[in-house]
């Protein structure tokens, strides 16, 4: 074992990141000028990304690589490409294998030392709100509970893409400005491009017909699949966020009526817009078909964290098929009651 390779998984991106960024300045400080790579195992055989780490370098003193979608190595040849490069260590070369799923074949995990090995956990919903509190009072702003659970509801759960959306308020308001839901609205609901949240919304509106919803949800969805490295971290985990809030929506509002604001508040749905946003999809799924379609968002998960299926883009299609006029029943199946 040795220092020269890591290996970080998990789903939160911004502390991973700030951690591969340590590595990094690291072996800028020892060796001055390095090399920097960065690999997609999904189009970079994991044999070139081995001949540059043992090739190093003419011009610089050292070689920083960094491998995504690192649960991809399972063969026999590449876990002996990785053992052999591990039996002989350089102090001049790092490499990083990176995973958004927990775990990658144990095969490769093996032959990393556990001391540089980390899991990176979503953070707890508390702590995503003292999180963005923190954010924006370290940039000079206050902000509302209302506008942290809409910016919660439609960003991505992970810091990384918090800071990058949060970084418009910085450019639009003066210091000392305190964010309201209003603001979110205007900022990040009218003038951004599609997320999870707004394909949920997009689903959610009853004033159309099924079909109609799936022909504008299926518009959104290409356009997400398009931009993200991991359907499973960035589709599922988030569309999975907006339907388990939808079952919270339920249970406080059984016949319609509206819950005391105290319960909406302690469930994250306490803003005007997002209760607008439930009210509506509840016309649309039923506790029962709510649970449904998150047994459905939970199969469809293991289903893609599989890997090797060139059959990703169809599962998800299949699967906002069976969300939007099946609600959440199978194709084969009669719909949930």
């Amino acid at each position: 074992m040795n220092k020269s390779i890591y290996l970080f998984t998990g789903p939160e991106l911004g502390e991973k990141a700030d951690a591969i960024n340590s590595l990094k300045n690291e072996l800028k400080k020892a060796c001055g000028a390095v090399d920097e790579h960065l690999f997609y195992l999904h189009e970079t055989p994991f044999s070139q990304v081995m001949t540059i780490l043992q090739s190093g370098t003419l011009f610089s003193n050292g070689v920083f690589a960094v491998c995504k979608e690192s649960e991809l190595l399972k063969t026999k040849d590449e876990t002996e490409l990785l053992k052999d490069w591990i039996s002989n260590p350089s102090d001049n070369s790092i490499l990083v294998l990176v995973s958004d799923g927990n775990k990658i074949d144990k095969k490769i995990d093996d032959l990393i030392s556990s001391s540089n090995k980390k899991i990176f956990w979503e953070m707890f919903e508390d702590k995503k709100v003292s999180w963005l509190q923190n954010y924006f009072s370290k940039n000079g702003y206050s902000i509302d509970a209302e506008a942290i659970d809409l910016i919660l509801e439609m960003v991505e759960n992970n810091t990384l893409a918090l800071k990058n959306e949060c970084q418009r308020f910085f450019i639009i308001f003066p210091k000392e400005h305190r964010i309201t839901e209003q603001d979110v609205e205007a900022v990040l609901v009218n003038n951004r491009e599609d997320t999870v949240f707004t394909l949920f919304n997009e689903i959610s509106d009853s004033s159309v017909s099924a079909d109609k919803r799936f022909e504008r949800g299926i518009e959104i969805l290409h356009k997400l699949m398009s931009e993200t490295e991991s359907y499973s971290v960035s589709i599922i985990l988030p569309f999975a966020s907006c339907f388990r809030k939808l079952a919270v929506w339920h249970k406080l509002c059984p016949d319609g009526y509206a819950a005391d604001p105290v319960e909406f508040k302690k469930s994250g749905i306490s803003g005007a817009t997002m209760q607008k946003i439930y009210k509506k999809a509840a016309k649309i799924w039923t506790i029962g078909q709510t649970t449904a379609v998150l047994a459905l968002l939970a199969q469809t998960d293991i289903e893609l964290r599989s890997g090797g299926s060139l059959l990703k883009d169809v599962l998800l299609e299949k699967m906002l098929y069976e969300i939007t006029v099946k609600k959440g029943a199978s194709i084969q199946n009669a719909e949930y009651d």
